[in-house]
């Protein structure tokens, strides 16, 4: 049962409204969606972000991603679906994700997302990272359930 529904809130579609126009400058950039689709899902599922889960991995499916390689986010790392890039960018998402485990990003994971990414892209992939991480804390703070979304259900 959710805690509350910030939508009903004055304060939590203003957030959103700003939180969903900075996902929008990033889905802008060069970065294909469905590396975005890679970020938000894996993000989320660090996280336990049901709310999230389920719609990005429905929007991912929707955007073309093969439910395999959807299935397959979690042990990318036991998997061959997944490219050299999109590998750099699960890393990046993973160490962005747990920076209380302490690492941080380390230098390592930086160059080898550089070497596929240009700055700008590099820009929109940590932005994209900071953003579901907020929606994620968001949604798992007032426990929001998975579930019924519908992909484009938000626009």
């Amino acid at each position: 049962m959710p805690r509350l529904n910030p939508q009903a809130t004055i304060l939590g579609p203003k957030i959103a409204k700003h939180l969903v126009s900075a996902h929008k400058a990033v889905a802008g950039s060069t970065l294909p969606m469905a590396t975005i689709e890679l970020v938000n899902i894996r993000a989320s599922q660090i996280n336990g972000c049901g709310g999230c889960l389920d719609m990005h991995t429905k929007e991912a499916l929707h955007a073309g991603e093969t439910p395999l390689r959807v299935n397959l986010v979690a042990a990318w790392r036991e998997t061959t679906v997944f490219t050299d890039a999109e590998r750099a960018v699960l890393e990046l998402t993973e160490q962005c994700t747990r920076f209380a485990d302490g690492t941080g990003v380390t230098d390592d994971v930086w160059e080898t997302a550089a070497k596929h990414y240009n700055e700008e892209e590099l820009t929109a992939l940590v932005c994209q990272i900071a953003l579901i991480n907020a929606f994620n804390r968001m949604m798992v703070t007032f426990q929001q359930p998975g579930g019924n979304y519908q992909p484009g259900q938000l626009g």
